[in-house]
C-alpha cells in the first residue's frame, strides 16, 4: 500500500483486492469493537465535546455505506445514479447527515451493528465480483467519475472514504464520547 497526497490529505493507495479487503477488515474490527460495552440506554447520550451520539455514530456509517452500495446495484440494473443522492448534493452534506439521523439512529445500537455488519459483508462482495481495473483503474464506474467534477477517482478510493477512512476518525470519536462518560 502506498499512500499519496489529495487535498492536504494522505489516501491510501491499494494495489490489490486483498489489500483493500484486509484494510476494510483491520479498521472495522478496531471501530466495532468499542460499541461493545455500550448500553442501549446510553445510545442517545450527547456531551457537547463530541459532536455524535453512538446511534449518530453509526448511522452515518450505515449511511455512507447503504449508498455506496446502492451507487453499484443501481449502475449494475442500468438506472441513473445521483450522487450522494437523488435528494441530496455534495454541497448539503449537513442534511444529508440529518437524515442519516432522522432514518437510522432511532435503531437500537444491535439494529445499527446487524445492518452494518451486513452492509461491509455486502461490500466485501462487491469488491470480489469487480475486476482488479474495474476497482484500481479511473473511468469504470459512471457513479464515481459523476462524484467529482475535476478529480478523477478509482472505485477503490470511493470505498476507501466510505469504509477505511471513517471507521478510523469516528472510532477516535466513539472512544472520546466512552471516556467522557467515565468522568461523568
Amino acid at each position: 500500500m502506498v499512500k499519496i497526497f489529495i487535498r492536504g490529505v494522505f489516501m491510501k493507495e491499494y494495489t490489490s483486492k486483498v489489500e483493500l479487503t484486509n484494510a476494510i477488515k483491520a479498521s472495522y474490527k478496531k471501530y466495532i469493537d468499542e460499541f461493545e460495552n455500550i448500553s442501549e440506554d446510553l445510545k442517545d447520550k450527547r456531551f457537547e465535546e463530541v459532536d455524535r451520539t453512538p446511534a449518530e455514530n453509526l448511522a452515518y456509517q450505515v449511511g455512507w455505506t447503504t449508498l455506496l452500495l446502492k451507487w453499484e446495484k443501481d449502475e449494475k440494473i442500468g438506472l441513473e445514479v445521483h450522487t450522494p443522492s437523488e435528494n441530496f448534493k455534495w454541497n448539503n452534506l449537513t442534511e444529508l447527515y440529518k437524515w442519516f439521523n432522522k432514518e437510522y439512529s432511532h435503531l437500537s445500537l444491535t439494529e445499527l451493528k446487524s445492518i452494518l455488519n451486513k452492509n461491509i459483508s455486502d461490500i466485501y462482495k462487491m469488491i470480489d465480483e469487480m475486476s482488479e481495473d474495474e476497482l484500481f483503474k479511473p473511468h469504470q464506474r459512471k457513479w464515481a467519475d459523476n462524484s467529482t467534477k475535476t478529480a478523477v477517482w478509482e472505485v477503490c478510493k470511493f470505498i476507501h472514504i466510505n469504509t477505511v477512512a471513517p471507521f478510523g476518525t469516528f472510532r477516535t470519536k466513539i472512544r472520546k464520547w466512552k471516556k467522557l462518560l467515565l468522568q461523568n
